[in-house]
């Protein structure tokens, strides 16, 4: 699967900040890749933060990336920080 447009939605925007919501099928290190992005290179900027639910199909995971650049269109994204990942009780 690739990026889809339709699973990004904005949180909430601030300050030249947007924090952002995406949910997708794809795995974490698929969403990490450089160019996954690049699709909404026009609406991210460096240092927005998007909260993920990663392989919603599967094995669903959440976390945090962040854009790390974006330039001429290209867009990476830093690895993705989980949340939620241990629960020991």
């Amino acid at each position: 699967m690739a990026y889809q447009s339709k699973n990004l939605s904005v949180i909430a925007y601030a300050n030249g900040f947007t924090f952002w919501h995406y949910a997708t099928e794809d795995t974490a290190v698929s969403v990490a890749t450089d160019g996954y992005f690049n699709d909404a290179a026009d609406m991210l900027r460096v240092g927005d933060v998007i909260l993920a639910n990663v392989e919603t199909s599967a094995s669903p995971s959440t976390g945090f990336f962040s854009v790390a650049s974006n330039v001429s269109g290209a867009v990476d994204v830093n690895d993705m920080t989980g949340i939620g990942t241990s629960n020991t009780n």
